[in-house]
């Protein structure tokens, strides 16, 4: 969904009438988009031109209309002018590679609906999901017009010559800035360095940074490049508000108990924890006073992940605990980047002279200008990070193509809790860059763990990068002072809070390392059933995913029914809970709506006895204390 701040008001779809055919008009008119937004309005003339585009536009601008509209077109051009019985009439003329799983559902979901009024002139294949090997070989067999794919996944397939490329039009890198950095330079480095592709093809770099990894792109794949720099009004910064809370580990627990079950945040919200076991830790823990959640992680299949994503943004969820382990492990800052350049270098054959067109106001380049990355293999927290890497890889075979801090379009998101705070800056961006989209407000939480506090408690246990929570959070405040944005100070009544603290430890004492492994193999358990052995049952019974849900309690300890309440006199008088019988929300006579009081309250008349309703059933009691003294 675009950002209405960021559309052309001056122009609509109606405008490029002789540029694009009819029926994809057609299609964007079902999908309730009639005016370009500004990346679509500079991108798209250019593009039927023939020229390159590397376009810089944050997310919600409109960023895969733009390079798929222009595709799509082209692709209906040429086969429009060739004879049905040439053989190069079917032939894969597009290539979109994408850094993530997820990001190339959501592309191919695009396309399909763009593709609607055409489907039969072109065709569309996204092999980056979790399909075997021997069937898409058979999906590539027919040779689709367009292709979206990881590039991993790409080169295996170019490897194997189950794709060929060698017609290619069109090459599209969605999401530049990430693709380096979520591990796939060597999988790129070979597919542009090998005999795969054609010596002249359009390309496309899409990206809402320019990093370095975005400049050796840019020398790989771009020739005479149209350079669209589209800025964010000065607003922007203005509608997401950002906090930060110092607090120790055991507190997070306390502080998200207490913001949730109070429902000091209204609406949506993500929270995002470094470790998978984090996250089943905090779905536990919530379960414990009945906040319901779903989690999100690498382990889960594709098909279960996205369809979380769905459901979320159809606002059947309202906590989604999605793991970041992206932001744990592969992005950093350039402070910290410190892996050598040597066997790294890539070469380009292609001229770059560029042609840039500046829109809104200047940009300050010397943000873009980053240090090269080093390698200091003498480095403790290097070699820590490197040893804990090692072990996760072995603990679990987890999906290195999943990310959903970049990409996914998340729908009206009301606030980020960072659970765990990332360890870089550009991590926390990419992070609370999930609300506050599409013209809409939103706000970010994040926790910070003191150097001190840190591993005092092996109860609730630690993640390692939480070690340096200070000097990344210094680091964050002073890019986000950079933009025009500042962190303030989450200030609680500590003295409120603290009434809270015993129920916390108390559901905290249930939640241990036996339970959450259980409640990891169980939720794995249930959401590969779902995935695989119900896969053939969706397709013919799609309106079925409604009754699937991901936020059903685990269960795998014991649960305390009291914690599921919030007694009276625990909740402050600011805040009352809806429901609660505080404040003037309340709807009940007693005033008593959603508390659970200590004696079973009626009036003794009309009720059930153990006979049945009313007076047919049973004696009705006496009390004895009448006859008592006469």
């Amino acid at each position: 969904m675009s950002d209405p701040h960021l559309t052309e008001k001056k122009k609509s779809f109606a405008d490029y009438s002789h540029l694009i055919d009819v029926r994809l008009l057609r299609a964007l008119a079902d999908l309730g988009f009639a005016r370009p937004t500004l990346v679509q309005a500079k991108a798209i003339p250019l593009a039927l031109e023939g020229r390159d585009i590397l376009a810089r536009a944050r997310t919600g601008s409109g960023k895969t209309a733009a390079y798929c509209l222009p595709i799509v077109q082209k692709i209906i051009s040429v086969k429009t002018s060739l004879v049905t019985d040439d053989p190069a009439m079917q032939t894969t003329r597009a290539l979109i590679l994408v850094p993530t799983r997820e990001l190339a559902e959501q592309v191919s979901a695009y396309l399909h609906k763009l593709l609607v009024y055409c489907e039969s002139d072109v065709v569309m294949s996204n092999v980056a999901s979790g399909t075997t090997t021997h069937l898409q070989s058979a999906l590539l067999s027919d040779k689709p017009d367009i292709v979206v794919a990881t590039p991993s996944r790409a080169l295996s397939l170019l490897q194997s010559k189950a794709l060929s490329v060698s017609s290619l039009d069109s090459l599209v890198i969605d999401e530049a800035d990430l693709i380096l950095s979520y591990g796939h330079d060597e999988d790129v480095r070979q597919i542009f360095n090998g005999t795969y592709l054609p010596k002249i093809y359009q390309s496309f770099l899409m990206s809402a940074t320019m990093t370095e990894d975005v400049e050796v792109l840019r020398g790989l794949t771009l020739r005479n490049p149209a350079i669209l720099k589209l800025e964010e009004d000065e607003d922007e910064a203005a509608r997401l508000t950002q906090y930060a809370v110092s607090c120790s580990e055991v507190d997070k627990f306390l502080l998200t108990y207490v913001i949730l079950k109070l429902k000091l945040i209204r609406g949506k919200c993500i929270l995002f924890v470094n470790d998978v076991d984090r996250c089943y830790r905090l779905k536990l823990f919530l379960e414990q006073f009945s906040i319901k959640s779903c989690v999100l992680n690498s382990e889960l299949p594709l098909n279960s992940r996205y369809h979380v994503v769905q459901e979320f943004n159809k606002g059947v969820y309202d906590y989604i605990i999605a793991t970041d382990e992206s932001g744990a492990l592969h992005e950093k800052d350039t402070e910290d980047e410190k892996e050598a350049e040597e066997g790294r270098t890539f070469t380009s054959t292609q001229h770059i002279s560029e042609t840039e067109l500046n829109e809104e106001s200047d940009v300050d380049e010397t943000k873009a200008e980053s240090k090269k990355r080093k390698r200091s293999n003498g480095s403790p927290v290097a070699s820590s990070q490197t040893q804990s890497r090692k072990r996760k890889h072995r603990q679990s075979n987890n999906d290195k193509e999943y990310g959903v801090t970049r990409g996914v379009d998340f729908i009206d998101v009301a606030c980020v809790l960072n659970f765990d705070l990332p360890t870089s800056s550009r991590s926390y961006t990419h992070r609370v860059g999930r609300t506050a989209r599409a013209g809409r407000t939103g706000m970010s939480l994040s926790f910070v763990v003191p150097k001190d506090e840190w591993g005092k408690n092996k109860v609730v246990g630690c993640v390692p990068s939480a070690q340096r929570d200070e000097e990344v959070f210094s680091r964050i405040e002073k890019e986000q002072a950079a933009r025009g944005s500042k962190i303030k100070e989450y200030k609680f009544d500590m003295k409120q809070v603290e009434a809270f603290r015993y129920r916390m430890e108390d559901a905290l004492r249930s939640v241990t390392k036996n339970a959450v492994r259980e409640a990891r193999i169980k939720e794995l358990k249930h959401e590969m059933l779902n995935s695989e052995k119900l896969k053939a049952h969706f397709e013919d019974n799609p309106l079925d995913l409604e009754y699937l849900r991901h936020d059903k309690p685990l269960h795998p300890t014991r649960v305390q029914p009291h914690l599921r309440t919030v007694p009276k006199y625990l909740l402050p008088r600011m805040a009352a809970v809806p429901g609660s019988g505080e404040g003037e929300g309340s709807n009940s006579k007693d005033g008593s709506k959603g508390f659970t009081p200590f004696r079973k309250q009626g009036n003794g008349k009309g009720g059930k006895s153990r006979g049945g309703v009313g007076k047919r059933g049973g004696k009705r009691k006496r009390d004895p204390l009448k006859k008592f003294g006469r």
